[in-house]
């Protein structure tokens, strides 16, 4: 990934917005810097960063609600929440809109690890093959980032997009977690596992909310995308 990515860093302690700026300056990353979710909204439509990172706990409207409105406005910029360490449900909230999370403390090597596991899927949706994956009633236009389902046009992220290509290249096999974090995260992923699991579940809520179901859990061994025996 070109280090000349531009990143909005999004957080109202000083001390953790100086920190990353020098960190992601020494990386050869641009960046820019906002106090409070008002100040993230403004500078996000207007500066075309490449990656926002983003406090879950700001001052003013909380930075789950501000990645709601960037996708609601059309701003694609992958999002990497900053999450307290105890706080499991706000992780889980921000990844139904967000690409990842770093919980605080964090260390520099594992943020500037997930900015550019982030980066990376984010230019594989943007150089993506002109072809068009089918599955049933599932349709993805991989050069698009477009896909339906029974017809109906439906949105993922930057990642759930790749977690479900990867699912839908290898159709009828059981894929383990393993080999989902190595294909998906390409082993940059550090932290818990089970992030696997939560991206399974969102994918099922905006994928199998159509009969039949596509997505199997095969226990203990790993997930699958197939039609339902008959």
């Amino acid at each position: 990934m070109n280090g000349s990515a531009s990143i909005l860093v999004v957080d109202d302690e000083p001390y953790i917005t100086d920190v990353l700026t020098a960190a992601l300056h020494f990386e050869g990353f641009d960046t820019g810097e906002a106090t409070s979710g008002h100040q993230a909204l403004a500078k996000a439509r207007v500066g075309g960063y490449d990656l926002i990172i983003l406090d879950v706990m700001l001052p003013d409207i909380d930075g789950l609600e501000v990645c709601r409105q960037l996708r609601a406005e059309k701003i694609s910029s992958p999002v990497l929440f900053l999450t307290a360490r105890d706080a499991e449900s706000g992780k889980l909230a921000g990844l139904e809109h967000g690409d990842d999370y770093v919980t605080k403390p964090f260390s520099i090597d594992e943020i500037v690890a997930r900015i550019r596991a982030v980066l990376c899927r984010a230019a594989r949706e943007d150089h993506g093959d002109p072809e068009r994956l089918r599955l049933s009633d599932l349709v993805v236009d991989v050069g698009t980032h477009e896909l339906w389902r029974g017809g109906k046009s439906i949105e993922l992220t930057a990642t759930e997009f790749n977690l479900l290509l990867f699912l839908l290249r290898h159709p009828r096999q059981v894929l383990s977690k393993d080999q989902i974090l190595a294909a998906v995260w390409e082993n940059s992923f550090v932290g818990d596992s089970n992030i696997v699991e939560i991206y399974i579940s969102y994918l099922r809520k905006k994928i199998d909310g159509f009969d039949p179901p596509l997505i199997h859990t095969i226990r203990r061994v790993g997930y699958t995308l197939r039609e339902p025996k008959t």
